[in-house]
């Protein structure tokens, strides 16, 4: 993926795997490909209203970019690695912990997700 600081890697959730590799071969997608073009954000946008749910609950518009927050929220709640996270994702801890797990703390079990497992055997 490109940012604004630089090229990286990122890992998705498992479930994103089948649906981004239909999206792919439908739309026969190359490596530099958008894979949502401003198509596919009219029809995001589009579903959102139609489901009531384009504002959040503050009132702030809900994008594309939302669902990296849905993202880190959903990995948190899971017990994923913290730290992992914010490499996988390209922030702080302290941004995690500022502005994304803010609102779900009383869901984590910090004792889980500040845990460091030990790194498989070759």
């Amino acid at each position: 993926m490109r940012g604004k600081r630089g090229v990286g890697h990122a890992k998705t959730m498992p479930g994103a795997v089948l649906p981004f590799m239909r999206m792919v071969e439908r739309h026969e997608l190359g490596p530099s490909d958008l894979v949502f073009p401003t198509i596919q954000r009219e029809l995001f946008n589009t579903i959102l209203g139609e489901l009531d749910l384009k504002r959040d609950r503050e009132g702030n518009p809900r994008t594309t970019y939302s669902l990296r927050h849905t993202y880190i929220c959903m990995r948190l709640m899971e017990g994923a690695d913290i730290y992992q996270i914010a490499k996988n994702c390209r922030t702080s801890v302290e941004m995690i912990e500022k502005y994304y797990a803010s609102h779900i703390k009383n869901m984590l079990d910090a004792g889980a997700i500040n845990v460091r497992r030990p790194k498989r055997g070759r």
